[in-house]
C-alpha cells in the first residue's frame, strides 16, 4: 500500500461515501468540487491505500429474525500470542459474532454477538463459547436498545 496524504478533497471523498456508500461517482465528484475521471482516481488511491476497505449495505437486524444483540466478556486461560490468534481465527469463522475486540484490563475479548433470541443466544454461550478452547469465564450483557449506531470514524473535511 502506498501512502496518500489527505487533502480537503480526499477527506471530503471520505466522509461522503462513509455516508452513503452507493453513492455515483459523478454526484461525488461534483460534492467534491472535482470532475468524475479525478474523483474516480482519487476513489482508487484511497481504496488501494487502505483508507476504503470495502463498501457495504446497512441491514435491519431484527427484520432479518436477529431481535437479541448480546455484548460477551470474555475472559481466556492464556494470553499467549499464539492462544489469542487461534481464539480470533476461530471468532472469524462464526457468523453470529459481529464485532470481536481484544481487550487491555480483566477482560480479553468484547464480543457483539446476534441471536434469534436469548435461548439462542444461551445455547451459543452454552455449547460453543465456553466450550471453545482456552475460554476460561464470559460475561453477558444484553443490549436493550441501540440509540446510536454510526459506522467508521469522524473526519474533519476542513483543515
Amino acid at each position: 500500500m502506498r501512502r496518500v496524504k489527505l487533502d480537503r478533497i480526499d477527506r471530503k471523498i471520505l466522509s461522503d461515501l462513509q455516508q452513503n456508500g452507493r453513492m455515483t461517482n459523478v454526484e461525488l465528484a461534483s460534492r467534491a468540487g472535482i470532475s468524475a475521471p479525478p474523483c474516480l482516481r482519487r476513489v482508487r488511491a484511497l481504496e488501494e491505500a487502505g483508507f476504503i476497505r470495502g463498501y457495504h449495505a446497512d441491514l435491519n437486524a431484527e427484520l432479518l429474525g436477529y431481535g437479541v444483540t448480546v455484548f460477551a466478556q470474555v475472559g481466556l486461560s492464556s494470553q499467549a500470542e499464539s492462544d489469542l490468534k487461534a481464539f480470533e481465527a476461530l471468532m472469524q469463522s462464526w457468523p453470529e459474532v459481529r464485532e470481536c475486540n481484544m481487550l487491555a484490563g480483566e477482560t480479553d475479548f468484547l464480543l457483539k454477538v446476534v441471536a434469534t433470541d436469548w435461548d439462542a443466544y444461551q445455547r451459543f454461550v452454552t455449547t460453543r463459547l465456553t466450550a471453545a478452547p482456552n475460554v476460561s469465564h464470559v460475561k453477558s450483557a444484553l443490549a436493550i436498545r441501540s440509540t446510536k449506531n454510526v459506522p467508521g470514524v469522524p473526519i474533519p473535511v476542513e483543515g
